[in-house]
């Protein structure tokens, strides 16, 4: 399995959570008749090699070490599928990805994202949640979508420190 370059990674080993986010993929993907094509499972696969966002750009490259001949727009569809279904999260202040950790949820999600080694933790607090949409409605405002990304550092760069 070819590595996404660039990536920073936690020590920890990825190969349970990779296995565990490709079975449930499968899993949810058979329920709701949606196609996990090759492809997209690949993109999924190198999504999770770590806890940190991935690029679009670095997916190519890591598609293009495996051989497959990846153009821009077969990385955007495939990660386009996975955030349809659940299974990936985009962070927008990155521009870049994340696994999803409940994709079998509809939630309301938050991220903490730390500062020193990029890696990122999904948050999913209802009561931040509830908090945003009260606070909407009482300026009159619908709310569709929300992505809260709050910038700290985690654990292991507070005790490096």
């Amino acid at each position: 399995m070819a590595p996404v370059t660039g990536m920073k990674t936690v020590a920890h080993d990825h190969e349970h959570c990779i296995a565990e986010a490709l079975g449930a993929a499968e899993s949810l993907c058979g329920e709701r008749g949606a196609r996990l094509t090759d492809i997209r499972r690949r993109v999924l696969e190198l999504v999770w090699q770590s806890h940190a966002p991935v690029g679009a750009y670095e997916l190519l490259e890591a598609l293009r070490a495996d051989g497959r001949g990846a153009q821009p727009p077969t990385v955007y569809r495939a990660l386009e599928f996975l955030i349809e279904q659940g299974l990936v999260h985009r962070i927008e202040s990155r521009n870049a990805f994340i696994g999803c950790t409940h994709p079998a949820e509809m939630h309301s999600y938050q991220f903490l994202i730390c500062r020193g080694c990029g890696s990122v933790a999904e948050l999913t607090d209802r009561a931040i949640a509830t908090a945003i949409e009260s606070g909407a409605r009482k300026q009159g405002f619908a709310t569709q979508r929300s992505t809260v990304e709050i910038e700290g550092q985690c654990a292991a760069c507070q005790q490096a420190a």
